[in-house]
């Protein structure tokens, strides 16, 4: 007997997902809040790129409320960006201000 696949093959016209959306505007927000040139992995460069992700899966989690393994993932995403936020209030306080104000994040 011949087994019958019961996987439903997905469809080309789904949306871009959201790491492709984050490709695109992941050099933008890179070359936004850079300190110098080659500059990807700075403090503000750290924050932005999870302030970008966390507002994708914010929006993803609106039209999918029961997506509880996203969920999981924001809350990680959320806690990483708060470390990064509590270090950069530690080490440089002006600058913490300048990213809490242009990414317009709550104190």
């Amino acid at each position: 007997m011949a087994k019958k696949s019961t996987a439903k093959k997905k469809t080309a016209s789904k949306a871009k997902t959201t790491k492709q959306v984050t490709k695109v505007a992941k050099k933008d927000v890179i070359k936004k809040h850079s300190v110098h040139a080659k500059d990807t992995g700075s403090s503000q460069v750290q924050i932005a790129l999870l302030t970008e992700q966390i507002n994708s899966l914010s929006a993803h989690l609106e039209s999918h409320p029961k997506d509880n393994h996203s969920r999981r993932g924001l809350i990680g995403l959320v806690g990483k960006r708060r470390q990064h936020l509590q270090y950069l209030k530690m080490k440089r306080p002006d600058e913490y201000e300048k990213v809490r104000d242009s990414l317009k994040l709550r104190k």
